[in-house]
């Protein structure tokens, strides 16, 4: 990744300076930002950058038919986002090894699970704003290709980066401070937090597992990869800011969620937002029913899931926080006020929340077996005598 790369966080800095110059010349911000993101791509990978190429000038054009087109509006919509998910699950597939072709490497799937995300946010504009939607060529290529933000989010929404593009740069010396120290926290979280709990999971988890060691890397992983996730957050979040757009939080105190329905507000917060908004929103615009809500929210946690990865393991995963999000709506218990509950009950609630997604946490481990392992090892409790 980019942050590991001494050379690239050079040049996002270096970036960062010269997009202080455009306050006098602020004509000139969004084709500065748009040779920087080509060049750093190109950069990394001459075959990403013409994946990327591809991409954004196919969207765009997808993007202008649909806010100008009088017909069939809804026809082109569902077909044009339907184009850019079966993308990415022909990708997908390719990455499984389902089938294989040399063009669709692991090179080119860098960062499109959260691209198209993005892409199909600017649909979505399109489609309710209409012609008034339409922006320019380089501004909507920005959007996509915003190198801090390009491999792992937070996710950008299209209103909030248009509106930003129309704005001088105006980053203080304050901000300019708080941004930096972000970024110094997150390389820390990163670099160091991450790697030497890295090493201590595989020690354990290649030993003999027993119920309690399975809880601890359960607990153990669960803390690691709030600071793999946050802490690319905190650097992608700091020079984002620097280079003058308002990039959104991603973690919004987790920990302190008091239910499993504000946790998904809180934890990676801009995928629980996307998905809320596209999905959730679109297909509840008519006042449902709390049982077609509740069936609503099943389905957003495994799309979450398959999001993730095209495993069994992620689609129990998303049944598991789906019925349990439900179950929250339907007893109506999806939101605890702390301001009119006991400080024993806010904190007990937060307690079963953070139990709750610690039981299925592991997940996430890209190694399947040790995933297997673990949850094996939970059934095998020790004797002591």
């Amino acid at each position: 990744m980019w942050y590991l790369n001494m050379t690239a966080v050079l040049a996002i800095a270096g970036m960062s300076v010269l997009m202080g110059l455009t306050r006098r010349l602020p004509g000139q911000k969004r084709w500065l930002l748009l040779a920087f993101n080509l060049a750093f791509i190109g950069i990394y990978s001459q075959l990403l950058l013409v994946f990327y190429g591809v991409y954004s000038l196919v969207n765009y054009a997808l993007f202008v038919f649909l806010a100008r087109a009088e017909r069939r509006r809804l026809f082109w919509f569902i077909l044009f986002v339907a184009l850019n998910v079966g993308g990415v699950v022909l990708l997908r597939l390719s990455d499984m090894a389902v089938f294989h072709h040399p063009v669709l490497g692991a090179l080119v799937t860098i960062g499109i699970i959260y691209n198209v995300l993005k892409a199909i946010d600017a649909l979505y504009f399109a489609y309710f704003i209409g012609r008034d939607a339409v922006c320019k060529p380089v501004d909507y290529a920005n959007y996509l290709l915003f190198v801090p933000t390009f491999t792992s989010g937070p996710i950008l929404k299209f209103r909030d980066f248009m509106a930003d593009v129309k704005q001088p740069y105006q980053v203080d010396a304050k901000l300019a401070e708080a941004c930096v120290k972000r970024i110094i926290l997150g390389m820390f979280k990163k670099i160091v937090l991450v790697t030497w709990m890295t090493v201590a999971f595989d020690r354990v988890a290649a030993g003999d597992l027993n119920t309690f060691t399975s809880l601890f890397l359960m607990i153990w992983f669960y803390i690691l990869i709030f600071f793999d996730f946050s802490g690319y957050s905190d650097i992608a979040v700091g020079f984002g800011r620097l280079m003058g757009y308002q990039v959104p939080e991603n973690f919004k105190r987790p920990f302190m969620s008091p239910t499993l329905t504000q946790y998904w507000r809180n934890w990676h917060a801009t995928l629980g937002d996307w998905f809320r908004d596209h999905i959730y929103m679109f297909f509840s615009r008519k006042s449902p029913s709390k049982w077609t809500g509740a069936g609503l929210s099943v389905l957003i946690m495994v799309l979450i899931g398959l999001w993730h990865g095209f495993s069994w393991l992620y689609v129990a995963w998303g049944v598991y926080h789906g019925v349990l999000i439900a179950a929250e709506s339907l007893l109506k218990r999806s939101l605890v006020n702390r301001k009119k509950v006991s400080a024993a009950y806010f904190y007990g609630r937060c307690l079963l929340t953070q139990a709750i997604v610690t039981l299925a946490v592991i997940v996430y481990s890209p190694n399947h077996e040790i995933v297997y392992k673990i949850y094996r090892g939970l059934l095998n409790f020790p004797v002591f005598w």
